[in-house]
């Protein structure tokens, strides 16, 4: 389970973990940076839990290809990235 200090260093669309937090310490404050995975822009696409999801389906939907290939891990797992995503940010069943 995620402490909520690790939470802040989540994309909430896709579950990478990002150096940088991407919504600040607090959680609050976006960098509008992009997300290397996933390409979401912080602070834009996922300003809500619903324009969150919305994002991810699409990302998904397009085959779930990431933004920045020179960063994709070599032994990257989709199905296990996506276990981290915060948990309010998921969708419900």
């Amino acid at each position: 389970m995620n402490n909520i200090n690790e939470d802040n260093h989540l994309c909430r669309v896709c579950g990478l973990y990002v150096e940088s937090s991407p919504w600040g310490d607090d959680g609050k404050c976006p960098t509008y940076e992009i997300c290397p995975c996933c390409g979401v822009e912080f602070g834009n696409e996922d300003y809500t839990i619903e324009s969150t999801i919305e994002y991810r389906i699409k990302w998904l939907n397009n085959g779930a290809k990431w933004f920045d290939c020179k960063d994709k891990p070599l032994y990257w797992v989709l199905e296990e990235q996506l276990k981290q995503i915060p948990r309010e940010y998921k969708q419900n069943p």
